[in-house]
């Protein structure tokens, strides 16, 4: 099968494809104008490195700028396009280009899927941001959305797939949770301070932490494209954790204390309201992915921290 990627160079991405291509699967990356001159390729499905299986394709989001051609034949499109959440300080124009970056690539991809025939299936990145802040309620993909910043800018983010969905795709919103990874992603700043013994929880650390590892998320993607599932999936753990309980199992796994919590003050002179989405409480289960048969790696924060620590799981 062949697999078109956007935001193929981020986190999950690089994961996605790496994994795509060891299993056989040709990838389509789509690129921005621009961008094939930094990685010395020219534009038109052109091998990516070495790599033959890893195609690269031109596109432009601001201009609106996608051939149909580079996503006919294809047997899905992942889109994990998007300008990082906790990039940078949530000031007005940042929250503008949190919104505009994925709108603005979902709903070109969506408009050109439509104008297929025989569509592909459309994977679409969102997050479990979704529901809000909402204390310790249990919340399944038949949950009500919440009423924040995120939760709107994860309605509009879905809300521009329906151009496909109205065309006859399927298409998906993968809500992930916080993504785990021995580096990068959400832990990118956590981690070197665990590693140093002078991390801890954030806030009050009871808010609950809805997470998924890498591993486990480029798995979710790859289950998705298969199964005959449509709309939100949950993307996370079986187990949602309280923060401060994630914490603790990171910090024995690195062998370091875990006991300064990070006041909620602080958070916020440094992270300005960004630091609200870090205390939020999501109690987040993955319904969709329990009931179509998916096998989670690190299931649990025990087995989830090892990895990430890069310790052999127990009994290995």
């Amino acid at each position: 099968m062949d697999v078109v990627v956007a935001g193929s160079h981020g986190l999950v991405g690089s994961a996605l494809v790496a994994d795509l291509v060891e299993r056989g699967h040709g990838v389509r990356r789509l690129v921005r104008r621009g961008a094939e001159a930094d990685n010395g390729s020219a534009a038109g499905a052109t091998p990516a490195g070495d790599d033959a299986a890893v195609r690269q394709v031109p596109w432009d989001p601001r201009t609106g700028e996608l051939d149909p051609a580079a996503l006919e034949g294809a047997g899905a499109v992942v889109n994990l396009a998007g300008a990082g959440i906790g990039d940078h300080r949530w000031t007005p124009a940042y929250k503008q280009k949190l919104l505009g970056s994925r709108t603005t690539t979902t709903s070109l991809l969506a408009r050109t899927i439509a104008r297929l025939d025989g569509p592909p299936v459309l994977v679409n990145a969102s997050a479990v941001g979704a529901y809000g802040d909402r204390g310790d309620e249990l919340l399944t993909e038949a949950s009500e959305r919440g009423d924040d910043f995120l939760a709107h800018l994860v309605k509009a983010w879905e809300n521009a797939t329906a151009p496909a969905a109205e065309a006859g795709a399927r298409v998906v919103w993968l809500r992930s949770g916080i993504v785990l990874a021995p580096s990068g992603g959400a832990l990118g700043r956590m981690l070197p301070l665990l590693r140093l013994g002078v991390g801890g929880p954030l806030g009050s650390g009871r808010q609950w932490w809805s997470w998924i590892t890498l591993a486990d998320e480029v798995a979710a993607v790859r289950h998705v494209i298969d199964a005959n599932v449509r709309g939100p999936v949950n993307a996370v753990a079986p187990e949602p954790t309280t923060n401060r309980e994630l914490t603790r199992a990171l910090a024995r796994a690195l062998s370091r204390p875990a006991g300064l919590a990070v006041p909620r003050f602080a958070l916020r002179i440094a992270l300005g309201q960004l630091a609200d989405d870090l205390i939020a409480s999501q109690r987040v289960v993955p319904a969709v992915l329990n009931r179509t048969g998916f096998t989670w790696t690190h299931a649990d924060p025990e087995a989830a921290a090892r990895w990430v620590a890069g310790r052999p799981a127990t009994g290995a």
